[in-house]
């Protein structure tokens, strides 16, 4: 009988430079650079000029990259009044994805021969996006409140820009640097599911923008991407440190998946989560939220004592978001505004050595019928 993979488990479907998970030290390593070293000395553009190309950029690269993203900021009126149209009721994901695949449509160079694949232009398209998938996020968030959209500034960085248009002014550098740190640790992560939706997409010479909406459809299920807006519930669930236990007992007779905990590739615990939680410890102290931090411990603390399951990146980017000032259900299109570097890395590798991605099925229904048999 053939061998099942659920999941695809344990299988290797193809090679990638562009990030891996070094079992010998527990590291995720970024074109071979330690996340957490990327995240203790670079910048979140740095890092992104670093998927991209394969190297971290000079002075004068990383410049040239800046001015460029800075100045593809502005929403086009288009995508402006496409999302106004949208109403509040839908998830803000649906709207990050709706954007992205109006921006495709405008895009004129798709029709040029040769257009969908060429290196260069794809490369265009990805920093495109990566500058306007803050304003986006922002400008959603912003009329969830009724508040007016509020421009991008090319006299700030990514993340501090970012930070303006959701909330009008530029918060303190440990808020900017905390928020900086999770879009590193959330930009890349080999052939996690939405990435590897995306490779799908590519593998049939599809365009980067179909192929960057079905990475956001797969990152929109709770069990991927939307496991950092679960959290934030969970936490408001239980309401404080004390009673941890209590809600936790319920949970564990129920069947409940603990949304935060545990990861698919990492067995001794996610090497990404050290580096988050101290930006978490910035946070709460700037914030001075130590009852917040109680209940986070508290809830590890049980998890790993009676499950033996450890925290994954979600669990300290919820609450680092969630004070921050973000409401919880943005929380998964901040995770699409920093894999967008991750995802379209692939869809560049994908296309420099394609092969159409078509795995094979064991069949288990019915043996072959005819219609004249059925019964009358």
């Amino acid at each position: 009988m053939t061998e099942i993979h659920k999941g695809l488990a344990g299988v290797v479907v193809d090679t990638t430079a562009i990030s891996k998970v070094n079992p010998e030290t527990n590291s995720l390593l970024y074109r071979g650079y330690p996340v957490q070293e990327l995240a203790a000395n670079c910048t979140f553009e740095e890092v992104a000029y670093l998927l991209w190309h394969g190297e971290l950029p000079t002075p004068v690269q990383l410049a040239e990259f800046e001015t460029l993203e800075r100045s593809l900021r502005p929403l086009d009126a288009a995508v402006k009044r496409v999302i106004d149209e949208l109403p509040l009721t839908a998830h803000p994901m649906d709207v990050v994805r709706t954007a992205v695949s109006v921006i495709g449509a405008m895009d004129a160079t798709l029709t040029e021969p040769g257009g969908i694949a060429d290196p260069e232009l794809n490369q265009k398209r990805a920093i495109y996006l990566f500058a306007q998938l803050p304003t986006i996020v922002a400008y959603d968030q912003r009329r969830r409140r009724d508040e007016q959209l509020i421009e991008p500034r090319e006299d700030l960085g990514f993340s501090a820009n970012f930070l303006h248009m959701t909330f009008g002014d530029v918060p303190d550098l440990v808020v900017v640097n905390a928020f900086d740190v999770s879009m590193i640790l959330y930009a890349e992560h080999s052939f996690n599911a939405s990435t590897f939706a995306s490779r799908v997409v590519t593998s049939t010479l599809a365009d980067l923008y179909s192929a960057v909406t079905a990475g956001i459809g797969a990152l929109k299920g709770p069990l991927h991407g939307g496991a950092n807006e679960a959290v934030m519930h969970v936490f408001e669930e239980i309401g404080t440190a004390e009673l941890v236990g209590l809600w936790l007992d319920r949970a564990l007779e129920e069947k409940r998946k603990i949304m935060g905990f545990g990861h698919r590739v990492y067995k001794s615990g996610d090497s990404r989560v050290p580096t988050m939680k101290a930006a978490l410890d910035t946070l709460i102290a700037e914030y001075d939220r130590p009852d917040l931090i109680e209940l986070y411990d508290e809830l590890e603390k049980q998890m790993t004592e009676r499950k033996n399951i450890l925290p994954n990146l979600d669990y300290p980017s919820g609450p680092a978001y969630h004070l921050t000032g973000f409401d919880t259900e943005m929380f998964t299109p901040l995770f699409v505004a920093a894999r967008i570097t991750g995802w379209t890395a692939h869809i560049a590798e994908q296309l420099a050595s394609n092969a159409l991605i078509r795995p094979l099925s064991e069949y288990n229904g019915p043996a072959e019928r005819h219609v004249t048999e059925r019964s009358l």
